[in-house]
Parts: structure tokens; C-alpha cells; sequence
């Protein structure tokens, strides 16, 4: 196989998993982006949480809604719970890995808030842990996922999944469907849908 084979395969791919989710998903997008807003509007925060490539989605979601993304607006609350290494490596030493989520949640998180967690696989402990205890606060969830949603599948208030067993593809389609939560809550909140 050549290289440029290789790059079309990877494109068709990408393009494909977004495709298949926005096919089978779109209500669900448009739900998250409802619970996102009204989270905000009710003075709540957004709490933000994954591993690996999904803790730096996590983090890059937080900063748009706290910074900006297309349009200059106030800014909004958002809290990546992947940044603060003294919290996680002391949970993790001191409990378990699988709480370095859940006793953030536990310490930050209100009613009001909003939790939002992102697994490629859907199985990962401390995601799983974090919505449980999001949900005995009382806070909504939504989980990102990938393959068949894994365990988080029926643990969550809203399920975005994205159909595919392929994990670029999958962390490919969720920052795009980051991107759309942050653009379509900026415009339900500021702008044209305002």
C-alpha cells in the first residue's frame, strides 16, 4: 500500500465515522447542546473528564467555552477535572485510579452542574465511576463514546456514540461533535439562534 493510499483510506474512514453518527445521532447532538445551554443558563458548570487523548478533548473543550470559540461572548464554566496532577496522582495513590474522577465530582460538582465525560471504548472505570457519582448529586450526564458504548451505555442521561470500531476515527468524530456543542451553544446563547 502507498502513502497516498494510506491517506485516502484514513480520510474516507474519518469521514464515514462522522457520517454514520450525525445519520444515527443528530436528535442526540442537538439534546446536548440543549442540556449544555441550560446548564450554563442556570449558573451551572460544565465538568469535563476522560483519559489519554479524551482527557486532552476534555481540556480543549473546557478552554473554548471558557476563552472563546468562533464568536467573542462572556465567558462560560467549564472545568477540565484531567489538569490538576496533585488531585490525580494523590487519588490515585492513595484510592484508586478509578476515582480520580468521582472525587472531583464529589468535591466540585452541584446539582446544576452538568457532567460530561468521554470514553473511545465506553468501559473506562473511573468515566463509569464519575457519572455514578454525578448522578447521586443529581447532576445530568452525557457521555461521548465509541464501538457499541460499552458500559456506560444505560449509565448515562444521553449517550453521543459513535458507530465505528476504529479508535482515530472515533476521537476524530468526537472533536467534531465538541466543536458543534461548543459552536451550536454559542449561537443558541449569543448569536443567530439566540
Amino acid at each position: 500500500m502507498n502513502i497516498q493510499t494510506i491517506i485516502n483510506d484514513s480520510l474516507a474512514g474519518s469521514l464515514a465515522a462522522q457520517e454514520n453518527f450525525v445519520s444515527q445521532s443528530s436528535e442526540a447532538l442537538i439534546t446536548a447542546v440543549n442540556l449544555v445551554v441550560e446548564c450554563f443558563e442556570r449558573g451551572g458548570k460544565l465538568l469535563l473528564f476522560g483519559n489519554g487523548g479524551s482527557a486532552a478533548d476534555a481540556q480543549h473543550l473546557a478552554a473554548e467555552f471558557v476563552n472563546r470559540f468562533l464568536i467573542n461572548r462572556r465567558p462560560l464554566a467549564a472545568l477540565a477535572l484531567t489538569t490538576d496532577t496533585s488531585i490525580l496522582t494523590s487519588v490515585g495513590n492513595d484510592f484508586s485510579y478509578d476515582d480520580i474522577f468521582a472525587k472531583q465530582i464529589s468535591a466540585l460538582g452541584k446539582r446544576e452542574d452538568l457532567a460530561l465525560g468521554i470514553s473511545t471504548s465506553g468501559n473506562s472505570a473511573n468515566v463509569i465511576a464519575a457519572f455514578g457519582e454525578a448522578k447521586e448529586i443529581g447532576m445530568k450526564t452525557v457521555a461521548l463514546t465509541g464501538c457499541n458504548g460499552g458500559k456506560i451505555r444505560g449509565n448515562v442521561d444521553l449517550l453521543l456514540n459513535v458507530p465505528s470500531d476504529h479508535t482515530p476515527h472515533i476521537q476524530e468524530t468526537h472533536i467534531w461533535i465538541e466543536h458543534m456543542i461548543c459552536q451550536l451553544a454559542d449561537e443558541k446563547m449569543f448569536g443567530s439562534l439566540a
